[in-house]
């Protein structure tokens, strides 16, 4: 499995990046969402050198499809950074009357000066996130208007563009935005587990081969509960799982040989909806 190593950088990218580095000059402070689940591999690295000096706040979004016990440990991790965090899921709402209070505890500072010199100027954020992380959404149910256009395909492209929650906060919109070269090939696995990247430059069945040895590793009752394993040998390899998950779901081809390129596709599709369950594949102690 080793030749699985996912590289994928639009060139468009490239000039989204040269183009935040100019448009941080016009906000107060920076939110960065995250994937609940991938803390870690949704997390630009690059985010905190171009920020430099300027507050960030980070979103754990999709904390519905997270484990609820690392959701925890990860908003404690990112405090303990100096991050300002808050867990969320922009598609019911969850979480998100929280964020606008994070946004002023974080600035307050400037909020105090400002109100000192007599300026009531609104509040400037910047919100950034990989591609399919749910930043449009989540700027959508911010703001209460249909201003963020979503798109759940990877990699489409929108031009930056202001939207007002209220008279003293304005969000930035920027493009999602991946990095250049992932250092550790599991984070573009993680990615793809996921769906950040795109299905169509990806060997589904290999990817679910690594997804079901992950998956077993942190969470094995989860699949045995739903693809009712049993009668495993002690460490079973990904591709076992595999097969063994089809053959319980019945899909069959000639000669009894099971099809695990099916299989493979279910498992995607089943883990990227929550049927299998809530899980975090990273966790704080991991890496930060």
């Amino acid at each position: 499995m080793d030749s699985m190593n996912i590289q994928w950088y639009p060139g468009h990218m490239t000039k989204t990046r040269r183009q935040m580095e100019q448009d941080l000059k016009l906000v107060d402070a920076v939110c960065e969402l995250l994937d609940a689940r991938i803390p870690i591999s949704s997390r630009n690295p690059d985010i905190a050198a171009l920020c430099g000096p300027k507050p960030r706040l980070v979103i754990l979004n999709r904390m519905d499809m997270a484990d609820p016990a690392a959701t925890r440990a990860w908003c404690e991790a990112f405090r303990r950074e100096g991050l300002a965090a808050v867990a969320t899921d922009c598609k019911s709402r969850r979480g998100l009357t929280a964020f606008i209070p994070a946004v002023r505890n974080l600035l307050q500072e400037k909020i105090t000066r400002n109100a000192a010199k007599g300026q009531n100027r609104p509040l400037k954020i910047m919100v950034v996130g990989i591609p399919n992380v749910g930043k449009s959404t989540f700027i959508n149910q911010i703001s209460g208007r249909k201003g963020a256009k979503a798109e759940n395909r990877p990699g489409v492209t929108r031009g930056k563009q202001w939207v007002t929650v209220d008279e003293s906060l304005l969000l930035l919109d920027t493009p999602g935005i991946l990095w250049p070269k992932f250092e550790d090939p599991e984070v573009g696995l993680h990615l793809a587990y996921t769906g950040a990247v795109k299905d169509d430059i990806l060997d589904a069945e290999e990817l679910a081969v690594r997804l079901m040895e992950l998956l077993w590793a942190r969470y094995p009752q989860a699949l045995e509960d739903r693809y009712k394993l049993e009668a495993l040998p002690e460490n079973p390899g990904g591709y076992a799982l595999l097969e063994a998950a089809g053959r319980k779901r019945g899909f069959l081809l000639a000669r009894g040989e099971i099809d695990t390129e099916r299989m493979a596709r279910v498992l995607l599709e089943e883990f990227r909806s929550c049927k299998l369950g809530r899980f975090t594949l990273e966790m704080p102690e991991e890496s930060l």
